[in-house]
């Protein structure tokens, strides 16, 4: 019993690895698509790391009626072999607008294995066991992400098809999933998005956006405020890379902390978000830049696992097609949204380091939030 459990943990895990790589992979290696794509308009490009979260969004709305049509293992190995066809079949075409078309479906992909990544840990393990799961989660997301984006672009300095290979890694996934996991049904009936469900778990849907758009204030400016402060590009890569490991080392120790400090974790993702922006707006310099990005590592690192936990743990069995997906779509909405939401307010407030003065106030909200919605929520013990 036990090396099933080690092998069916192994499965879902591979599938965490995957998720994160959908468009940020892409990144490092949009300078040289767009070098070689120089009749089309940059915006156009820049669909290729956008296009996939709105297709996801759409897909996890949908996903309960996915998963009475099927079940769980065929749902992830379609899902899987769907990820690697429209992943690296991009490496084989030289026209946008079929690359775009490919990306489409690569969010439709992730979108149908993005629920069971955490849904299934709440589906197939007890409450007791999933703070540390939801951890594990976590940080074999934050080393995926890791792994693609350097490979994407180093990939990218061969040619900039080869950046597309890096999906080829949903073969390893696949091959677990078809061994490891089992074909059970998460659902029998039930249609897809109600609003009733998201009213019943609004607070963890909630608290994802904010985690998202918060988070994503750094990627999008930080490279151009350390520039700023004459650090190099070397350096600034080595420092987000860094708020990576951090956050990858929160998931792995989540268990142990959820366990010691249950009740102080909600606040930890605002108050770390609060902290880690203030740093970065109003200090200067390498160290400065290092300690600002180490408390965002900290935030995301812990926000993200104790949201899915909290989650799971109310949602029960049930949670792989009711809140999981609102939580997937809720990522992913805030991933698109930061950029429209803090680029117009960082351009009302004014000045260099205004995106991370929206940021401090978008944390201050986000803690009033989690104040007001947590400090009364009727969970089991584990789950406060």
């Amino acid at each position: 019993m036990k090396r099933n459990l080690r092998g069916l943990t192994c499965a879902i895990l591979s599938i965490s690895l995957l998720t994160v790589m959908a468009g940020a992979a892409m990144a490092p290696a949009l300078g040289a698509i767009q070098a070689h794509f120089l009749d089309q308009n940059p915006m156009t490009v820049q669909l290729i790391v956008s296009l996939p979260a709105l297709f996801i969004i759409a897909t996890t709305l949908a996903f309960r009626p996915l998963c009475r049509l099927m079940k769980t293992r065929t749902l992830a190995l379609i899902g899987l072999a769907l990820y690697v066809l429209a992943g690296a079949g991009a490496f084989l075409s030289d026209d946008i607008a079929t690359i775009l078309v490919l990306r489409a479906l690569l969010g439709v992909s992730v979108g149908m294995i993005m629920p069971l990544s955490t849904g299934l840990l709440s589906f197939y393990f007890p409450p007791e066991e999933q703070s540390r799961l939801m951890g594990l989660s976590a940080a074999m997301n934050q080393m995926g992400g890791v792994v693609a984006t350097l490979l994407a672009g180093l990939l990218a300095t061969v040619e900039w098809r080869y950046a597309f290979l890096v999906y080829l890694s949903g073969l390893p996934a696949a091959a677990l999933v078809a061994a490891l996991l089992p074909n059970d049904r998460l659902a029998s009936h039930g249609s897809g998005f109600k609003v009733s469900t998201l009213l019943r778990f609004h607070p963890s849907v909630t608290a994802m956006f904010f985690v998202m758009i918060l988070f994503f204030v750094y990627p999008t400016n930080f490279a151009l405020t350390a520039q700023q402060h004459r650090i190099t590009p070397l350096a600034i890569t080595l420092i987000m890379v860094g708020l990576d490991v951090v956050a990858f080392a929160i998931g792995l120790a989540f268990g142990w902390l959820m366990t010691h400090c249950r009740r102080q974790m909600k606040y930890a993702a605002p108050l770390f978000f609060l902290g880690g922006y203030a740093v970065l707006a109003f200090t200067g310099g390498m160290w400065g830049m290092v300690a600002g990005s180490a408390l965002l590592g900290l935030a995301n690192g812990a926000g993200v696992p104790y949201i899915n936990t909290i989650a799971s743990i109310k949602g029960g069995r049930e949670a792989a097609v009711t809140v999981m997906p609102l939580i997937s779509a809720a990522l992913y909405l805030g991933q698109f949204f930061s950029p429209l939401i803090v680029g117009p307010l960082s351009q009302a407030v004014g000045g260099a380091n205004a995106p991370y003065i929206v940021a401090m106030a978008l944390a201050v909200l986000f803690l009033l939030q989690t104040f007001l919605t947590r400090k009364h929520h009727a969970l089991p013990p584990e789950a406060q």
